[in-house]
């Protein structure tokens, strides 16, 4: 394809990227309380009874809720929104008096049901925008270390946008920017940093999840003394603390406070020429192994699109001063060709492929050919600017997927070791189910790194790591230093991709286990397949996630002592929904 081609076609996704990004937080067919009728020709009819006795002074309206890979949608759903921090507190009270559950909501990008149930009735159920108004950033740079406070709503890229004004930043971002900062903590979102040989964390940055980073918190919980819901400051110190750094929604928080620390340079430099054999040869070979990126730069993501030859291999090196044959960048997300696909394509595309699966080599080349066409194109092959300008590549009008797999606790000298494992699995499986004409993943393998949730990386007084991180570390294995994210994505409909995904976490959780790793599930992400879906295995949510959180960590920290302090702060558990009864009953 010519360059003017190729640009043409990726302006116009782009156009239709901006028409659906220029909706904002603002979900379609809003239904205000007390209307009647339709919410637009397709809009929701209000079919659900109105919320008694509710606060007067509080906007009000149904609300269709729609996750991002759009397999957990509700046409209306009541939704409150929340201009102050009091008013969370008003509506939680409102909510115990009434029977009604109460349920955060930010960007909607993610695929575990701990905001809504798919299925189930939303009658109970009161949904609060916190994007709207819970949504501002201050940064203090005084204090030491130095810190910044942002709102529920307020999004990761906002923040470190904030932070980048003065000279700060974080190591460790997800690709994704237009995230809530509530949301991510929710989940120990991470990003793809993890340490060179020798290399320590700049201070005031961290390693590992980004729940690592938390200072303090607000949270609306409840106080047995006045019998009510109240607002409530957390220090890091405070032992009650380690359950809400990663919550999984059992709780509301308001606002937090991270660490900060210095704001740097990094070089971004792709590889499209590696064969996958090479890349993730057994452990000891030599070539261009993804282990021998990691020796160099730390800071190493893959990306296998389904029956290709070459990954998409992305290496980010702190680099203060600029290469002579970089380019430099000024804002992030500079792969369009990848993060402004309309949804008027990828909805219709998952529907093909759930009948057309034979065409899934046809395309996982084009995906390929994408990259391979992009990047020259573009120039982009060799990026340099400030952290999160290279860090956040992704948007939330990428590739619509669903996502199995998890992450891999083990030691340095073992990653090429694992990813060799998973990969070698992931290929065999592939091949047998074509033979069958089987093809029920159809879109990458993803392969990034970061470290634990280390402790000495917080500069203030700590109670522990966050209890339910799935990078917290192992204290009977010290040498687990390395967390592995291994996934594997699909378009969502894909026939047999369910299976598929319960065979792969099935593979790693026996794989990865004694004293050479541990696997646990990555929250955000699908997990507990069944043939059926993700979130359904009862062994998974009743044995096997407990024991990845109780296994080698004292009682103080574990899956037990988060479910019982998540418990103590809100046990009328208004901030929870019948997946929580079953996870954390």
């Amino acid at each position: 394809m010519s360059r003017r081609g190729f640009l043409g076609r990726a302006a116009g996704a782009a156009a239709g990227a901006a028409a659906m990004a220029g909706m904002g937080w603002t979900p379609a067919f809003a239904l205000p309380a007390g209307s009647s009728g339709s919410a637009g020709s397709s809009g929701p009819v209000s079919n659900l009874p109105v919320p008694p006795a509710f606060p007067e002074d509080i906007p009000l309206a149904q609300q269709a809720y729609v996750n991002w890979a759009k397999d957990i949608a509700f046409d209306a759903v009541w939704t409150a929104t929340a201009r102050t921090p009091d008013d969370v507190v008003r509506l939680a009270n409102w909510a115990k008096d009434n029977g009604y559950r109460v349920r955060a909501k930010g960007t909607m990008h993610g695929w575990s049901p701990f905001t809504v149930v798919p299925g189930e009735s939303v009658e109970k159920v009161l949904l609060v925008d916190t994007m709207s108004n819970l949504n501002s950033v201050s940064v203090d740079r005084s204090g030491s270390p130095a810190r910044v406070t942002a709102g529920a709503g307020a999004t990761i890229e906002a923040v470190l946008a904030a932070l980048e004004k003065e000279g700060l930043g974080w190591a460790n971002a997800p690709a994704i920017g237009e995230l809530s900062i509530a949301g991510a903590l929710a989940i120990g979102a991470h990003g793809a940093t993890y340490p060179a040989p020798g290399e320590k964390a700049t201070p005031g940055q961290s390693f590992g999840s980004l729940s690592n980073l938390i200072l303090g918190m607000t949270a609306v919980v409840w106080d047995a003394g006045s019998g009510r819901y109240v607002l409530r400051e957390f220090t890091r110190a405070e032992p009650e603390i380690t359950p809400l750094l990663t919550h999984l929604g059992r709780t509301f928080v308001t606002s937090v406070t991270l660490q900060a620390g210095a704001n740097a340079r990094v070089r971004c430099e792709t590889f499209l020429d590696i064969p996958w054999q090479e890349m993730f040869a057994p452990a000891g070979s030599p070539g261009r192994t993804y282990e021998s990126y990691v020796e160099k730069s730390g800071r190493v993501e893959a990306i296998w699109f389904p029956f290709t030859d070459k990954p998409w291999l992305k290496v980010w090196t702190p680099t203060p001063v600029k290469p002579a044959q970089s380019r430099e960048v000024f804002g992030p997300y500079n792969y369009f060709f990848t993060d402004t696909i309309p949804e008027f394509v990828t909805t219709p595309l998952g529907q093909v492929m759930e009948g057309m699966q034979s065409a899934t080599p046809v395309f996982g080349a084009a995906q390929l050919a994408a990259v391979q066409a992009g990047i020259p194109l573009t120039n982009t092959g060799d990026l340099w600017g400030w952290s999160k300008d290279v860090l956040f590549y992704l948007r939330h009008t990428t590739l619509r997927v669903i996502a199995g797999g998890g992450v891999v606790l083990t030691k340095r000298s073992n990653i090429q070791r694992a990813i060799n494992e998973v990969t070698t699995w992931h290929n065999n499986r592939m091949t047998e189910l074509a033979a069958q004409g089987k093809y029920p993943i159809n879109c990458a393998f993803e392969v990034r790194m970061c470290g634990v949730d280390d402790q000495s990386e917080v500069l203030v007084e700590s109670a522990g790591p966050p209890n339910l991180s799935a990078v917290r570390p192992r204290p009977d294995h010290p040498e687990w230093d390395t967390c592995i994210w291994m996934n594997v994505t699909t378009l969502p409909g894909t026939a047999g991709a369910a299976e598929y995904l319960r065979e792969l976490e099935r593979f790693m959780v026996q794989n990865f286990s004694g004293n050479y790793a541990t696997f646990r599930s990555e929250w955000a992400k699908g997990w507990a397949f069944t043939d059926q879906g993700g979130y359904r295995d009862e062994e998974w949510l009743t044995q096997i996630i407990p024991a990845a959180f109780t296994t080698g960590i004292p009682a103080s920290g574990n899956w037990n002592a988060a479910r019982t302090g998540l418990d103590a702060l809100d046990p009328h558990r208004v901030f929870a929904n019948s997946f929580h009864d079953r996870l954390l009953p």
